[in-house]
């Protein structure tokens, strides 16, 4: 069973999603511990009601990106950390980071990279860009993390029918449905089937 840590920013939907599959014993994993950069997090209150541990540490306290990554990493070692889950984590993980836990970040962007993604381009701000552009299709991706931002091979990726949305905060809800479903699906999956990164997708049946 792999040992992960979740990053988080804010509510923690995604963060809640996964915990309750893996409780279901739908996804092979202990989620070791939340580590958060905002305190105010919602996220906080649920991983503390289940007794998750919670650090929250901000990279605004550290004098480099290396420097907030080795703070990252001595938390990630002390819990035997093997995958690390983004799920509405709004900073950049450090370079450092990323190379130790090379193809074993996840993230989850709600749109269909690489449209729609790069610097910025995170929350609601995704799906205003959507809505403007005038899409019909929009949708949720599940990628493995690299030092460019929402560039990093995918796992997975899912198609939302947007074309009675008129809003972007419709959009927003429509998608969250499902990254809801997806995300643990897509984890579950990487967790337990033998892959290779081929080119820049994830490939599942072949052994790395």
């Amino acid at each position: 069973m792999k040992k992960i840590a979740v990053f988080a920013s804010g509510t923690g939907s995604n963060f809640t999603k996964i915990f309750e599959n893996i409780k279901k014993n739908l996804i092979p994993a202990e989620l070791s511990c939340l580590i958060t950069d905002n305190s105010h997090a919602g996220a906080i209150q649920f991983a503390k009601s289940n007794r998750i541990p919670v650090f929250t540490i901000s990279p605004g306290n550290y004098s480099s990106g290396p420097e907030f990554g080795e703070a990252l990493l001595q938390i990630i070692g002390e819990y035997k950390i093997e995958w690390i889950v983004l799920a509405g984590y709004l900073k950049k993980i450090p370079d450092n980071v990323v190379q130790i836990f090379s193809n074993r970040i996840l993230n989850i962007h709600p749109a269909l990279l690489p449209a729609f993604g790069g610097k910025g381009m995170y929350g609601i701000h995704v799906h205003e860009a959507v809505l403007a552009s005038g899409a019909k299709v929009s949708g949720v991706t599940v990628h493995l993390v690299n030092m460019k931002y929402d560039a990093g091979p995918i796992v997975m990726q899912r198609a939302v029918d947007i074309e009675d949305c008129s809003s972007a905060a419709e959009i927003a809800k429509k998608v969250l449905r499902t990254e809801h479903d997806l995300y643990s699906i897509a984890l579950q999956k990487i967790l337990t089937v033998p892959s290779r990164v081929i080119g820049n997708r994830v490939v599942f049946g072949i052994p790395d």
